[in-house]
């Protein structure tokens, strides 16, 4: 049985109640929000805005400044080279981060995109 709920004291007293008549072995997790569409949508407002801007000269699509902003976040990101011998990001995705990491990684944009001359679009700061 797989169940997602979000905490309220009904839901506490009903995860109870499951703990309760659970076999032997079941196994629960407890997890923090995942991030939400509005911060996506944020997100990528703020990346294509750099992109856009090319910062520092440098020329990179919206998906390659989110690995390159994951990266310097401290996330887990590797740089791969592909079968025509560009490199490609691979690794930590951003819909698996919880609100509180998305937050952080969009103020961190948001934050490097100003010093370095961005001009974000009202989506972006929104």
């Amino acid at each position: 049985m797989t169940a997602q709920i979000t905490i309220t004291e009904h839901s506490r007293a009903t995860a109870i109640d499951w703990i309760r008549r659970a076999p032997e072995g079941s196994v629960v997790t407890f997890a923090r929000p995942k991030r939400t569409n509005s911060q996506n949508d944020k997100m990528w407002a703020a990346l294509t805005d750099i992109s856009r801007a090319k910062p520092l000269g440098r020329m990179h699509t919206p998906d390659i400044w989110k690995s390159l902003m994951m990266k310097a976040c401290g996330h887990e990101v590797q740089f791969l080279t592909g079968i025509d011998g560009e490199p490609f990001p691979a690794g930590f995705r951003t819909s698996k981060m919880n609100k509180e990491q998305m937050s952080e990684l969009i103020e961190f944009i948001l934050m490097w995109g100003a010093e370095n001359g961005v001009r974000f679009g009202d989506e972006a700061l929104a």
